[in-house]
């Protein structure tokens, strides 16, 4: 891969979840996880998924790949210096890093919450952004509407 600034840079290969066989599970796995602690984000995430099945009496993967969908962001702001100012300049989200903001967002808004255990916490949260509600789906709202804001400078993005 190239990042267009002079540097080259490997992604991993990310290898799919044992249980479920899905590449989107086995990163969201990787972004719970803490100090490399992998098989208790999985047992966090798989008792998750448990909540949501019983809940929603739908799969699990749909409901976690709806509310990625959900929360994923069309645009984002990035600043940008021109001739002495800063600019906060809207920019197109490609899907990888769309993916990667919504899982942090999801998880974010879970370990936000207090009172409950994890898995509880991101069950709600995974089911309420498949249903476009919750934190996460606020902080896509508001990050696409200060780009919609700052449109004007949109002719700097490159």
């Amino acid at each position: 891969m190239f990042d267009g600034k002079g540097k080259k840079y490997k992604t991993h290969p990310i290898e799919p979840d044992p249980k479920f066989e899905n590449v989107l599970v086995a990163k969201f796995v990787n972004h719970i996880m803490k100090d490399g602690k992998k098989s208790i984000a999985r047992r966090i995430l798989y008792s998750c998924f448990d909540i949501i099945e019983k809940e929603t009496k739908n799969d699990p993967i749909e409901v976690f790949e709806q509310a990625l969908n959900n929360v994923m962001p069309g645009k984002e702001i990035r600043s940008k210096r021109v001739g002495g100012a800063t600019y906060q300049v809207p920019y197109d989200v490609d899907k990888k890093r769309g993916t990667s903001l919504a899982m942090r967002w999801i998880l974010e808004a879970a370990r936000s919450k207090s009172g409950s255990a994890m898995k509880e916490r991101l069950a709600k949260e995974i089911v309420a952004a498949s249903q476009n509600e919750g934190e996460a789906i606020k902080k896509k709202e508001n990050m696409e509407k200060m780009a919609e804001a700052n449109r004007a400078f949109a002719f700097l993005a490159k």
